[in-house]
């Protein structure tokens, strides 16, 4: 029997280096009796995964639920920047975490969430990497090249009358070519050779080292110091020790030295004034000062 060519057009597989994912086997892979994940979904398309899943939130979804998505065509970053990838190119998901810790130690989940892809990325794609605080991963090349973007982490909230909520999304670009790329400084897990350029390994160890650094994280009352989660973070963010300009509110800038990431996770900038801590929401931009990413 001769092929329909309709079908074939329209099947996720006519492209095999860029094939879909797959909710079943992500389910039975890491949804375990009393783990962190409860539900794993995986939609064809969606404008944005952060978006649909705050709004199953405040309807009562529960922790650990994972929300992925083959094609994002309306993915948001900080501050409602914009931006789109090619089906199946990138990795794009988000979950919903209900940590039960002070609300003002909150600010390290996108952190921790950072430290979890890092990791997932050195481990299955084979090349290095680290993190631009507070929300970007970034290659490291030990050559003499610019970091680059490879991923980007979004942290909301998502408060309800009963527990809160916090939504956390990431877009990791993986089998982008460097056309379609949409600037320089971003760049993919295919441009940079990586060993590993299949989601599916890729999503499972993100999500794996996420739940182990967040269920340690918590058993510690969202202490990042006394769980370690601050001093992994701190190892792999390339922005301490590098002059960095930051944008504020009112068109304020500060130049000085990235000294450090406090307890609560802000960055500490020594400026002309001193030392002064920065919180992921009192920055509009940060870039280096002296030219890198």
């Amino acid at each position: 029997m001769a092929a329909d060519p309709s079908r074939s057009a329209a099947s996720p597989y006519t492209d095999l280096d860029r094939p879909p994912l797959r909710a079943g086997a992500l389910e039975r892979a890491l949804v375990r009796p009393g783990g962190l994940w409860r539900a794993i979904e995986v939609a064809a398309e969606l404008p944005s995964t952060n978006t649909e899943l705050i709004r199953r939130a405040r309807e009562g979804a529960p922790g650990g639920t994972v929300l992925v998505t083959d094609h994002q065509t309306a993915g948001r970053g900080r501050l409602d920047r914009a931006f789109h990838t090619p089906p199946r190119a990138a990795l794009t998901f988000s979950v919903l975490l209900r940590p039960e810790v002070p609300a003002r130690r909150l600010g390290w989940l996108p952190l921790l969430m950072g430290v979890a892809a890092v990791s997932a990325i050195e481990r299955i794609a084979e090349i290095p990497a680290g993190l631009k605080w507070p929300n970007d991963v970034l290659t490291r090349a030990d050559d003499g090249r610019p970091d680059r973007k490879l991923a980007g982490i979004l942290s909301e909230a998502a408060f309800t009358d009963g527990d809160p909520g916090v939504v956390i999304g990431m877009g990791l670009n993986v089998a982008q070519t460097r056309a379609e790329l949409p600037v320089d400084t971003a760049t993919s897990l295919a441009v940079e050779e990586a060993a590993c350029t299949d989601r599916d390994p890729l999503l499972r160890a993100v999500l794996r080292g996420l739940a182990d650094r967040f269920e340690a994280w918590q058993a510690h009352g969202g202490d990042a110091e006394a769980s370690g989660l601050a001093a992994e973070y701190r190892g792999r963010c390339t922005t301490i020790g590098r002059p960095v300009r930051a944008h504020l509110p009112g068109d304020r800038v500060l130049e000085g030295e990235a000294t450090g990431v406090d307890a609560d996770g802000r960055l500490i900038v020594r400026g002309p004034g001193g030392e002064e801590p920065l919180s992921a929401g009192d920055v509009v931009h940060l870039r280096r000062a002296d030219g890198g990413y």
